[in-house]
């Protein structure tokens, strides 16, 4: 899926089980990508190291969008920091106090 990835807090849902699309880090996302939400429409949703692939939908209920993920294909993001074993040796040691 080649979607826009959008913040969204999966501990957000309702009881359907659908990401509500209204925390601060969503709607400012939207708004950096200039993305208007609209029925059906794909995004990949993202929060500090989890992703996943989901559908918008208009909760009548709660007057506001959601996105409806499949709970069993959320993903593990990998840091983007580097880890020390993969920074090149500088031959410098420093001192233990």
């Amino acid at each position: 899926m080649s979607a826009h990835k959008i913040f969204a807090d999966f501990h957000n849902a309702d009881e359907q089980g659908r990401i509500r699309l209204n925390s601060v880090g969503t709607i400012s996302d939207l708004s950096r990508h200039n993305i208007k939400l609209q029925e059906g429409q794909l995004l990949t949703l993202y929060s500090e190291d989890l992703e996943a692939d989901g559908e918008v939908q208009y909760s009548e209920e709660e007057s506001l969008w959601v996105a409806v993920i499949d709970w069993n294909q959320i993903r593990e993001v990998e840091d983007l920091v580097l880890s020390n074993s993969s920074l090149p040796e500088s031959g410098l040691t420093l001192p233990i106090s």
